[in-house]
């Protein structure tokens, strides 16, 4: 097996269904290392052995954040529904997702996974969760490849920081280094609203 998989667990001690944190198997010498961070062959092994099935995956993205940025949290809804695998390529970031799925044991809990250049790992995400990451390091670029493509009409967006879900996201920032969000994710509606609309 070229990768080590683990599931991750809610605030509370729950197993989440779906997502999973994958460690690649570095090959190193004194020269540096070597690994496979994408093989299809593996990727399918990989999600048949967990219960999932494999989605193409169609699009490769790659994002740039300064320190304080929080993207997210978003998702993709019905016809283009997105499942996406996260890495962090430069830097660090703490990654999150958010269960959305109305018939899931954990709808409404949230994982997270600290993804760097250092520890190489990466996170997969099913449909049925908002996804968002908040840059840690002075700066961080972000690659994930995405089983749809993107859709305006279907992108949606939950806020940061709901009361209800309750993220605990790692440090506080202060009047001089603030949470950097588009206006967008600024105006993203609440866990409560999205509920209501029976998304997944």
């Amino acid at each position: 097996m070229k990768f080590e998989v683990s599931s991750l667990l809610t605030k509370d001690k729950k197993i989440i269904d779906g997502p999973l944190l994958i460690s690649p198997k570095r090959f190193e010498d004194p020269r540096g290392f070597f690994l496979e961070e994408w093989n299809e062959f593996e990727w399918i092994k990989l999600l048949k052995e967990n219960g999932q099935n494999y989605n193409k995956l169609v699009q490769d993205n790659l994002s740039k954040s300064s320190q304080g940025v929080l993207r997210g949290l978003h998702f993709q809804i019905n016809p283009y529904p997105q499942s996406k695998l996260v890495r962090c390529i430069s830097g660090e970031i703490f990654d999150v997702a958010v269960d959305l799925r109305k018939n899931s044991q954990t709808f409404g809990k949230w994982i997270f996974a600290t993804l760097s250049s250092e520890n190489l790992n990466q996170l997969w995400i099913p449909d049925g969760f908002a996804h968002g990451f908040l840059t840690l390091s002075d700066s961080a670029l972000v690659q994930y490849k995405v089983t749809n493509y993107w859709s305006k009409e279907c992108e949606k967006s939950l806020i940061w920081n709901d009361k209800e879900v309750d993220i605990d996201w790692p440090f506080e920032f202060n009047e001089k280094n603030k949470i950097k969000l588009s206006k967008k994710d600024e105006e993203a509606p609440t866990f409560n609203e999205i509920s209501k609309l029976n998304f997944f």
